[in-house]
Formats: structure tokens, sequence, C-alpha cells
């Protein structure tokens, strides 16, 4: 018998939020390179109001924040409480004043044509009905305002982010993958991705690799590990002596020595950078 997997809202107000945060700082730094991408252009309409769809726990709106003027409003929104809380938190010892909610994105009644510019770092590949929630967002888009989004290419694409899952196969059971489901890959075909934005009602569609060099301490590689994707899910899941759990985290963490420069982790994350009207 199989058992259901678990809802978005239950997986990101569960354990993949509550490893979410506690990886934030680690995180940060692994995705720093993605924030210029996003916040950099907010630069040249600084009166913009911007939404980060997915914000998590806020380093995009954070620095779309610093580029902001006086009229300038930032908000985030994601299905997870615990990230939006430290998010708040962090807004808050930033002196930033950003509006954070907590809601599902397909779903929230968003004020209609009061966004200028929506922006989303690795949020859109988990609506469970994307051209719902494309259709949600557009509605909420005035006139001449724009998508600005990145998501992650194909597995091949993206070797590190599947090593973990591919060294532990054989020593876990891990949770599948849903054919075609919201998830980390869900936007690995870029004209899949280009229907469904033009079922939803966007224009002007451009969709473009984007490649950018990450990288992590060598020593966060068991941390990495045992709280983030399915590998973390299924560590913490598992009913395991504490040698077996040491010895399979291990493997996994032997398994990136590929990706180790020196005292760092270093390796490409291959995205699309998708944008539309």
């Amino acid at each position: 018998m199989t058992s259901t997997p678990p809802t978005q809202h239950d997986l990101w107000n569960g354990p993949a939020g509550d490893a979410w945060v506690q990886a934030q700082s680690l995180l940060d730094g692994m995705f720093a390179g993605f924030v210029p991408v996003l916040a950099d252009p907010i630069a040249t309409a600084p009166d913009a109001h911007v939404l980060d769809v997915g914000c998590g726990t806020g380093a995009v709106c954070l620095a779309i924040a610093d580029q902001l003027g006086a009229e300038g409003r930032c908000s985030g929104v994601d299905i997870s409480a615990p990230m939006i809380e430290v998010a708040r938190k962090r807004a808050h010892a930033a002196g930033k004043s950003i509006d954070f909610t907590v809601a599902d994105a397909e779903q929230y009644t968003f004020a209609p044509h009061s966004l200028d510019r929506i922006v989303s770092r690795f949020g859109v590949m988990f609506f469970n009905d994307p051209v719902r929630a494309f259709a949600n967002l557009h509605r909420a888009l005035r006139s001449g305002g724009s998508l600005h989004a990145i998501a992650w290419r194909s597995p091949a694409d993206n070797p590190f982010m599947t090593t973990a899952e591919r060294t532990a196969a054989p020593l876990l059971t891990l949770p599948a993958r849903a054919e075609g489901g919201p998830g980390q890959f869900a936007f690995a075909d870029a004209e899949k991705v280009r229907s469904l934005l033009h079922d939803s009602g966007w224009n002007d569609i451009e969709i473009a690799p984007l490649d950018v060099s990450c990288s992590i301490a060598a020593d966060q590689l068991p941390t990495y590990v045992s709280l983030l994707g399915p590998v973390g899910q299924a560590l913490r899941a598992a009913d395991l002596a504490p040698a077996d759990r040491a010895r399979i985290l291990q493997t996994v963490v032997d398994a990136f020595a590929p990706f180790v420069r020196g005292d760092r982790v270093v390796f490409n994350a291959a995205c699309w950078d998708i944008q539309a009207m």
C-alpha cells in the first residue's frame, strides 16, 4: 500500500518548511548569485510595486527593497508560515517595510491591477494548477507590468542537485518525485512553460537559459544533505540506528567529491530565465 504524498501546504508548513528555515543562511549563500538577476532591474523603476512569489525567508525581497524609492513597495507571498515568520523578522531587523503574506498564490485574491512587477526565484514550479496560478497573477498586474521568474532546467542539466538522491537510492526509501506534478524540475521543459504562460494570458514570453555558479563551504555538506531534498526528508523519517544514519550520510556526502574545490563545493545551477508581460 502506497502512502499519499503530502500536499504542498502540508509539506511547506511541515518538514520542508522547517528544513528551509534551519538552512536559511546556507541557502542564502548558495543562491546569492540569483538575487541580483531579479533585484537589480528594479532600480530602473524605483517607485514600482513588486511582488515576490514563493518568497521563502525573504532574501530576494530584502534586496528588492534596497532598490526601491520612497514610493516603491515590496510584497512577498509564500505558502509556508515558518518561512514567512523568518522573513518578517529579517525585514524588521533590517528596517525594511515589506508586506509578507502566508497564502497560496494560486488561490489568493490579489488586488486587481495593483502590481508593476512579479518576480520569483524557484517558487513557480510548485503550483498544483500552473495555468490557474499564472492567470491569477496576471489579473493582479497593471497594464505594462511584467513577470520575471527563475526555474530549474532538467535533472540531467543539474547533476549536483540529483547527486544525493542518486547515491542514497540503494540505501534509503526515498519519496517519489511526482511525474508532471509540482516540484523542483516541474518547469524543465521550456516549451511547456511557454504554453502554460500563453494559456494563462501572458504575452511577449521569453525563456532563455540562465547558468549561475553556486557554492557552499565544504563543511556545510552534511547539513545540506541531512536537511534538504528527498534525502533529507528520508533521513528524518527513517527509523535508523545512529551508526547506520551516520554511515549513510557520510556515503552521500562523499559522493559530492567531484564538486569540491578546496574548502568550497562549487556547482553550476542550470535554470530558465522566464520573462513575460
